[in-house]
């Protein structure tokens, strides 16, 4: 029988979600608040210049080869993929960089070079990846989180003791230059925990980076937004943009319907790809699963500051993504977890998609991405975002040795206070929650309300966790459970 269905937001787990729940015969409908639909991956553009404002990574591409399978299509019949070499560069000092090149073999030899018998380690510790890789990423984070037997396989029996051991510990019982520690510890970042309080098991990151690689949607990955709004429409999913939910209707204990700019559209369904916490704040106090005591104890992901530059020449001396940790990574760690303030020295991260793309600045120009974690819910002013944005050019000058401040056309910021804004994030947060041990799985917030019939969950606060890949499974999960209630 067919439902209608309303999903709140049109970030990757929403449109991943209205794509299943179409495909099962439903009427679907997203309400974007924001003028352009992708969420946190929309697009900025200005005096010819595109960028991606959020997501600029493409890892897993199996992940996303099997979205696009479940409805007979494949990334390439949307978007062209370009594998990047080097996939990104580390900095850590004046013309003291290491290359991540696109294959294990040269990955394996830079480590060589620096650390004698790291090769042999690295391969060993890449093959364990890979193991975890296989039970966790083609198995377990396609389960729902409503039990934790669903963690209890006979796979991840053998491999107990990865929960209850760190990635950070594990890297540092087999290597010692503090470089190549770094570069091992850096994917789990992606995870929004730091690498102290990460589980060994989620070293299946670091097969994502060295075994498969970073790769790069031809003209951004605002690619793959179109990509999966173009597959929804072809499913028959309404998109509706400058519609922000004022409210979520319950009656008799079950979701039927949204309130948008005064007028209450009816729905059989509610699926929320919205922030979490903020989506509970459209409900009444007593149909919310979770108490602000409750949001205030979880370990959420990082914010961001990020800038937006164009530039009136090509920048030297850089790839595609480069990071720079010529700071201590673990003090600025300690700034965003443990005892949060904006860091003294930030680490951060330059991406340069005109390096790749011809189309993201005009002829002879370049556009630049940059961007430094910081703790959520910190203060954000004007002054702060300037001092900060003059602190990483004037290191990235000197440590790419070039002068680039003088060609500077514009720069556009982004950071706390508009994530707050834009995307109704908790404490402006950037990554959602972390996966931390206790945050993994049945343990995060649930995909089905416990409180109010009829209404869904999907996104970076809830299952699997944070990303563009989990986005993905989070929309699938949530269509399989609304699928399974239907037929019961």
């Amino acid at each position: 029988m067919t439902k209608t269905i309303a999903i709140l937001g049109s970030g990757f787990s929403s449109l991943a979600a209205s794509c299943y729940l179409a495909q099962q015969g439903n009427q679907v409908t997203i309400y974007e608040k924001n003028p352009t639909i992708g969420g946190r991956a929309r697009q900025f553009k200005k005096d010819g210049f595109t960028f991606d404002m959020g997501p600029s990574w493409y890892w897993m591409p199996d992940v996303f080869e099997r979205f696009f399978r479940d409805f007979n299509k494949k990334p390439s019949d949307y978007y062209e993929l370009i594998k990047l070499n080097p996939a990104y560069r580390v900095y850590f000092g004046i013309n003291d960089f290491i290359s991540i090149c696109d294959n294990l073999e040269d990955i394996k030899s830079a480590f060589e070079a620096i650390e004698k018998g790291s090769a042999v380690k690295l391969q060993k510790f890449i093959d364990q990846a890979k193991s975890n890789y296989d039970i966790a990423i083609k198995d377990l984070v396609y389960r729902p989180g409503v039990s934790p037997l669903e963690l209890v396989t006979p796979q991840t029996a053998l491999k107990l003791n990865q929960f209850f051991s760190s990635v950070s510990a594990d890297i540092r019982k087999e290597f010692k230059n503090e470089k190549l520690i770094q570069i091992l510890e850096f994917p789990v970042l992606f995870l929004g925990a730091k690498p102290t309080k990460t589980p060994s098991f989620y070293n299946f990151m670091n097969y994502a980076d060295f075994g498969l690689g970073t790769w790069h949607p031809k003209t951004g990955m605002h690619d793959v937004v179109k990509a999966m709004e173009k597959l929804a429409l072809e499913l028959g999913v309404t998109i509706k943009t400058n519609s922000s939910v004022e409210k979520i209707i319950v009656e008799n204990k079950s979701a039927t319907g949204i309130l948008i700019n005064g007028e209450i559209i009816k729905a059989d369904i509610i699926v929320s790809g919205a922030d979490y916490q903020h989506t509970e704040t459209l409900l009444e106090k007593e149909h919310r699963a979770y108490s602000e005591k409750y949001w205030e104890s979880r370990v959420f992901a990082p914010s961001s500051l990020l800038f937006f530059v164009g530039f009136d020449k090509k920048i030297e001396n850089i790839s595609h993504h480069a990071l720079f940790f010529d700071v201590d990574f673990n003090q600025h760690a300690a700034d965003i977890y443990d005892n949060p303030k904006w860091p003294k020295e930030p680490l951060f991260y330059a991406n340069f998609p005109s390096k790749t793309d011809t189309t993201a600045a005009p002829d002879g120009m370049e556009s630049g991405f940059f961007l430094i974690p910081l703790a959520p819910g910190i203060e954000d002013t004007p002054a702060l975002r300037f001092l900060y944005f003059e602190k990483i050019i004037a290191r990235f000058e000197q440590l790419t040795q070039q002068s680039i401040k003088n060609n500077i056309i514009f720069k556009e910021s982004f950071c706390k206070n508009d994530f707050v804004t834009d995307y109704n994030a908790y404490k402006g947060n950037a990554y959602g929650m972390a996966n931390t041990l206790l945050q993994t799985a049945f343990l995060r917030p649930k995909l089905k309300s416990k409180k109010v019939r009829n209404l869904y969950f999907t996104g970076q606060l809830t299952v699997p966790g944070p990303g563009v890949p989990p986005a993905l499974i989070s929309g699938k999960l949530t269509a399989e459970l609304i699928q399974k209630s239907l037929r019961s």
